[in-house]
């Protein structure tokens, strides 16, 4: 009702086809919060967060500011921050009409790092520093806790992410190959987004004023990729309109050196009528099964049409294909362990690859940011 909310100032992507007239009113909100002095300010602050995901599991992260000019989505980038999926360019547009006039940004975008001594983030644990928020989310979607870090633990944290991003340490992993210290775990789009809008901005500043403009920083949250907390969930594949044989048959003819029995290859469970067949691809043209599956439907439906849609459940998979004129697709899970060899080594993964956890797990929009000065 009345009560003060982020609901009233983010936009729900299911809205995104809407007139703007939402967009305005997030924004008068959003200037009405800050007149109203609703936001505590933590200038130049970190935040470790401790988020309870249920079963015991806790996920710990620090929520900071990071350059945007040190992320790059574009296809083959060598920033040190990148995507880890491929960015749909088409989605970007009407996420700017969201952000552009906003006075401040509410992100749900989890970066992620490749710490398996665990440096950075969990030597905090033992002193926290000031407590800020402790409290219930709502919707069974477990607790979180903020604390406020001292100076001398953000710099510890600087001096450990440094580290990490250390060229001679990074050259002995792989070879030749740019560092990458932070990958994009979710919010890719939104962080895309805040990119191409700090790319407009920059173009009216000059260099001085480029330094420090508060659109140059974007808000998120740092986690381990080897928090034990983290999990990482295979995305399956419905597609729906086509005739199953017909696409099987046309799938082993792409990937000749298919069998049905374990050959070393990549495996993928195929389901239509109520009947399982095992795939094993040798040769594949991703070093995943999911691209090397993908690689094949985008070319087939494009041809033969059929659309595809991305599904997290094995059960709603195989409810799904069972219906006539359906194909499911069960994916196996990427291990954690594969994640920034597989972006170093190839590229951005293909999309909808991986989920992190349930959607009740996600980031809560919690933290603010400005991102324009208020007396623009």
């Amino acid at each position: 009702k009345d009560a003060q909310s982020t609901l009233k100032i983010t936009f729900p992507e299911i809205y995104l086809s809407e007139p703007e007239g939402r967009i305005e009113k997030i924004n008068r909100t959003m200037e009405k919060y800050i007149k109203e002095n609703i936001f505590r300010p933590l200038p130049d602050s970190m935040i470790y967060v401790e988020r309870s995901v249920g079963h015991g599991r806790v996920r710990r992260g620090i929520v900071g500011a990071i350059d945007l000019e040190d992320y790059d989505f574009k296809k083959g980038s060598s920033s040190l921050i990148r995507a880890t999926e491929g960015t749909v360019l088409e989605r970007i547009p009407p996420r700017v009409k969201i952000r552009e006039n906003a006075p401040m940004e509410l992100p749900h975008i989890m970066l992620l790092i490749d710490d398996p001594e665990k440096t950075v983030i969990e030597p905090i644990a033992e002193h926290p520093g000031k407590l800020l928020y402790d409290f219930d989310l709502m919707q069974n979607s477990g607790h979180l806790t903020g604390y406020q870090l001292e100076r001398e633990q953000q710099e510890r944290v600087q001096n450990a992410i440094a580290a990490l991003a250390d060229p001679a340490r990074f050259e002995k992993k792989y070879p030749g190959k740019p560092v990458l210290l932070f990958a994009v775990g979710d919010g890719n789009h939104s962080l895309a987004t805040a990119k191409t809008c700090w790319e407009s901005v920059k173009r009216t500043l000059t260099p001085e004023e480029q330094k420090s403009h508060p659109a140059r920083f974007a808000l998120a949250e740092l986690v381990n990729l080897h928090d034990s907390s983290l999990e990482f969930e295979p995305i399956h594949r419905v597609v729906f309109g086509v005739d199953p044989e017909k696409l099987l048959k046309a799938l082993k003819a792409y990937y000749p050196d298919t069998s049905a029995t374990d050959n070393g290859g990549q495996h993928i469970t195929c389901r239509y009528q109520k009947k399982t067949e095992e795939l094993y691809i040798r040769n594949g043209k991703s070093s995943l099964p999911v691209g090397t599956l993908q690689v094949f439907l985008d070319e087939y439906l494009q041809k033969n049409g059929g659309r595809v849609d991305y599904v997290h459940g094995a059960d709603v998979v195989e409810r799904l294909s069972d219906e006539p004129g359906n194909v499911g697709f069960f994916l196996p899970a990427m291990q954690k362990s594969d994640l920034f060899k597989t972006v170093i080594l190839d590229g951005a993964l293909p999309r909808k690859t991986f989920s992190m956890g349930e959607a009740w797990e996600k980031r809560f929009y919690y933290e603010a940011k400005l991102i324009r000065s208020l007396k623009e």
